[in-house]
């Protein structure tokens, strides 16, 4: 019988989840809108929906439920709870997630923060393979980090490490839905992009969407050029504080701006060699990447907790059986 894991990565924007594969096989897929506005419950109801319809789709394919993993926006605690949240979605903070889940449930349930996520994703399948030590940072709505060390990702006293996009970069700044000013995710995310468009080329039909803005530089619109410069610029700024900080074997970067490619990334790897000491960002020179898995990253690596999960848990069983066997033994020698 085929083994499944369901998948779930909750962003501002939309929530994507899929049934995912032992071997990272995307079985089953799908994209629903987050409608963030509607708050907690509304949040939690379409959660319900989604699991509730992969069991019947498990079941109608004969496939083997193996657990659910989900990623999601905020700052989740190591009880599996949403410690912090921003205003991206209304009422998620304080959220006991993994205990509001697991109420009706009978499957094993993991949580993290969506970023987190997403770099297992990229290190299982993606640009991460075979490094145990990168960053990975997703732009988007907001800009969410992870720091992979060891193999693994790196969690902090509380669960709540990754907040990059919360690292100050200018003093008294713009405010930022934290609570806070002069975050770098006011300036930097793909909400940044669009507040610049907006406020810099006016209504100029090239400023309606980020997708348009990069057409536009594309094509040589000097503005345009000029708006992407300084996004990738401020993009830069946040990686070099990183870069300096961590030291870093790579830096892989996910989002919908990934779709880009060099027009954005040869910028960003230019700004972050003029903004960075010698030896850290050169010699060899440090690499800045997308990231491969694009917009279902996250849902594998939710995915992937459950696996991961799984792992522990049976080599935790089999550590145990070899004490009881050992004490076995003792007894048996001693008596």
């Amino acid at each position: 019988m085929k083994k499944a894991a369901i998948g779930i990565d909750i962003g501002g924007t939309h929530i994507k989840s899929g049934l995912i594969g032992t071997d990272g096989t995307i079985l089953e897929r799908r994209s629903t809108p987050t409608e963030a506005r509607e708050g907690k419950q509304g949040l939690l109801g379409k959660l319900d929906n989604l699991i509730g319809d992969y069991e019947r789709i498990a079941a109608e394919q004969n496939w083997q439920l193996a657990g659910i993993g989900i990623g999601t926006a905020g700052y989740v605690n190591l009880q599996g709870g949403i410690g912090s949240a921003t205003d991206n979605l209304p009422g998620w903070q304080g959220t006991s997630l993994r205990d509001e889940l697991e109420a009706g449930g009978t499957m094993p349930l993991f949580v993290e923060n969506d970023v987190n996520a997403l770099a297992l994703g990229e290190q299982w399948l993606g640009a991460g393979q075979g490094r145990d030590d990168f960053i990975c940072l997703a732009l988007g709505t907001g800009i969410g980090g992870c720091l992979v060390t060891g193999g693994r990702p790196y969690r902090g006293r509380n669960g709540y490490a990754g907040a990059y996009g919360h690292q100050t970069i200018v003093a008294d700044g713009l405010p930022c839905t934290c609570g806070l000013r002069g975050c770098w995710e006011r300036y930097a995310s793909v909400t940044a992009l669009k507040r610049m468009a907006s406020e810099q080329a006016g209504s100029r039909e090239w400023s309606v969407s980020p997708e348009a803005v990069f057409a536009a530089a594309r094509e040589g619109v000097e503005e345009a050029e000029r708006i992407i410069d300084r996004y990738s610029a401020y993009i830069a700024i946040g990686i070099a504080n990183l870069i300096h900080s961590f030291n870093p074997t790579a830096v892989l970067i996910g989002g919908a701006v990934t779709a880009q490619g060099d027009f954005l990334f040869e910028r960003v790897r230019g700004h972050v060699r003029s903004c960075t000491l010698h030896g850290f960002a050169n010699e060899p020179e440090l690499e800045i990447l997308p990231a491969a898995l694009g917009g279902m990253a996250g849902t594998i690596g939710a995915a992937k907790l459950v696996w991961n999960g799984i792992e522990k848990r049976s080599q935790a069983e089999l550590d145990t059986g070899v004490e009881e066997i050992r004490e076995w033994r003792v007894c048996r020698e001693n008596s």
